[in-house]
């Protein structure tokens, strides 16, 4: 009996065990595919023009994606710097001051809607009161959008970290007369910024990506423009418009800024997992 139970319970784990790595592989086979399609089509679009002209006209021959890589560039640095400190001081208060308040539990609770609400919703919150109240696009409008979207992330990783810190690393700054905003940022946060620097990459990450909120918002611009007052290119919507276009030169700058943006987000998900958790280990 007991070795017909073994062999059993033998079977049912290889079983599984076959299962899930049947289930790994297909899920690597289907991302795998991905990646090669999308570098495939995408890196033969690299060049100098690539990098240095703005988006062509339809039915030109030569041009490229300055214009908006730049755009992308200035609208996603706007909301990292404005969504880090915010993100950043917002974990720390749930974490170390409010962890029991009711107000903390709101702010969870809201923090939580935001991480899952869809993109296009928060573009069109951000349409209605940055857009249609001064009639016009902006990138600073869509710096707005990204970062309502980081900012929950930051929160939560912020206040995830936080609450691995010991609470006898507290009591002994505690011990030593430090007042309590003192060890918040000196002692805690110093203790696990390695943590909070991998979250506030992949917020940037995440936004980097973002297609909708910046139809609502920061629209387009055939242009090169550094004004973030007016309408500004960005990478995401150029994709967009220009993979679903009829013209062959489009449909391949499409392609670069597609393969661009999956550089920069596995560089910065490398850089995040790799780097930052090998410097808390040390």
């Amino acid at each position: 009996m007991a070795i017909t139970l073994y062999r059993r319970r033998k079977f049912f784990n290889a079983l599984g065990l076959a299962m899930s790595a049947a289930s790994m592989g297909l899920g690597l086979a289907a991302l795998l595919w991905i990646l090669w399609t999308l570098f495939w089509n995408g890196l033969s679009a690299f060049n100098v023009d690539f990098f240095v002209l703005s988006t062509p006209a339809p039915g030109t021959e030569d041009g490229g994606l300055a214009n908006a890589i730049v755009g992308s560039l200035m609208m996603v640095g706007a909301a990292t710097f404005v969504s880090t400190p915010i993100g950043i001081l917002a974990g720390i208060y749930l974490a170390e001051f409010g962890a029991r308040s009711k107000f903390a539990a709101a702010t969870r609770f809201v923090t939580d809607i935001m991480l899952s609400a869809p993109s296009i919703v928060i573009g069109l919150f951000v349409y209605a009161v940055a857009v249609a109240t001064v009639r016009h696009f902006s990138g600073w409008a869509g710096s707005l959008a990204l970062s309502l979207i980081a900012i929950p992330v930051v929160v939560r990783t912020t206040e995830n970290m936080l609450a691995l810190v010991p609470a006898s690393l507290r009591e002994a700054a505690f011990a030593l007369g430090a007042p309590r905003w003192k060890v918040s940022l000196a002692v805690t946060l110093r203790a696990v910024r390695g943590g909070v620097l991998t979250g506030v990459l992949l917020a940037v990450a995440r936004i980097i990506g973002e297609t909708a909120p910046l139809l609502f918002t920061a629209l387009n611009n055939q242009f090169f423009s550094a004004d973030m007052g007016r309408p500004m290119a960005n990478l995401p919507v150029v994709i967009y418009n220009f993979a679903m276009s009829p013209y062959e030169n489009w449909q391949k700058l499409a392609w670069g800024g597609a393969a661009l943006i999956a550089l920069v987000v596995l560089g910065i998900n490398v850089l995040a997992r790799v780097v930052f958790r090998d410097r808390v280990r040390a």
